[in-house]
């Protein structure tokens, strides 16, 4: 059995925000000759294939992979946190229904993540409490930074608290990478920023307290947690040498922290899956794939099946972690 806890997901029909709300440039779909097409604001953004937004296309491509259930979470690029927050709101709710509805034609295929208005800790709080409550998922997928604010920035505090209390899986993904507009070539936002930006999701928390304000929180990072497991030392030794810029809001080494969160599995290399495993531990690694997209693991845990792992182990990674993260072990 394979759960896939990091997969994306869009309405086939979106309204026309941009036009709406008569500001910013926001994404909808538009099916021109036989494309579907992302538009932002009025211009073309991405042609994306019908696995994006159909779940029986996705089915036919879970059942070649044998994928049992995948966890569908929005696209980080429909997160709208730099939009008003009522129509931030207004966005979310839309999406979130979506996901809802397409766990309900198919229960046993899909498990949804929500998205709020994190612009508004008040409103994604109230949003949050729907999707735990109303629609019944198990959690949120948020952004690595709300707006540029850091994840340990203490206005999200209540937001955690009460995800906590809520018992609310969250999964960190990151978007609006920093440096993007320094690096446009290449595809470097994706292939050097997505990494840092998720080192600095994970520092944050861990520096900023959140991890040790809030024990109970169940958080996963996308992308085999970024650079993060890779600089652990770097990060570790900085801690030590500078503890007058490092330990300002915490005084718990950050290494001390590994086992208290999990990590996806997508390194796309058996070599530093292999460290991964040896750094984050065999209990903390889900199978991640960012299916439906050409960055992702295109045959989703292939690479895990070819390790030659214990079955214990390769259980574990497949399917047993998600689960304990989503809270329904």
């Amino acid at each position: 059995m394979k759960i896939d806890i990091h997969t994306h997901i869009m309405p086939e029909h979106m309204p026309d925000w941009t036009q709406k709300f008569g500001y910013g440039e926001f994404i909808h779909l538009e099916h021109r000759n036989c494309e579907a097409c992302m538009i932002k604001g009025d211009k073309l953004f991405r042609v994306v294939e019908e696995n994006s937004f159909k779940a029986s296309a996705r089915i036919k491509e879970m059942d070649e992979t044998e994928v049992y259930r995948q966890v569908l979470s929005t696209i980080p690029v429909l997160f709208n946190y730099w939009a008003k927050p009522a129509d931030g709101l207004e966005t979310s709710r839309f999406f979130n229904d979506h996901i809802a509805e397409t766990i309900t034609k198919e229960p046993k295929r899909f498990i949804g993540l929500g998205t709020v208005p994190l612009q508004d800790v008040e409103l994604a709080t109230r949003e949050m409490g729907r999707c735990i409550k109303e629609l019944k998922m198990p959690g949120l997928e948020i952004g690595s930074n709300i707006n540029g604010k850091n994840l340990s920035d203490k206005e999200f505090f209540p937001f955690y608290k009460a995800a906590e209390e809520l018992g609310c899986a969250l999964f960190v993904h990151p978007w609006e990478m920093m440096g993007e507009d320094k690096m446009t070539k290449y595809w470097l936002p994706w292939l050097v920023g997505m990494p840092a930006e998720t080192a600095r999701a994970i520092c944050s928390m861990i520096f900023g307290g959140v991890f040790e304000q809030f024990p109970k929180l169940r958080v996963a990072f996308a992308h085999g947690g970024g650079s993060f497991p890779f600089t652990i030392g770097r990060i570790e030794h900085g801690f030590n040498v500078r503890p007058d810029l490092t330990a300002i809001d915490n005084k718990i080494n950050p290494r001390d922290y590994i086992g208290k969160f999990w990590v996806d599995s997508l390194v796309h290399d058996k070599i530093a899956m292999e460290y991964l495993i040896e750094v984050m531990g065999e209990d903390k690694i889900c199978l991640g794939s960012d299916y439906p997209f050409p960055l992702g693991e295109h045959h989703p845990g292939k690479l895990i099946e070819k390790m030659k792992l214990s079955k214990k182990k390769t259980r574990k990674l497949l399917y047993k972690n998600a689960l304990d993260w989503l809270g329904t072990s």
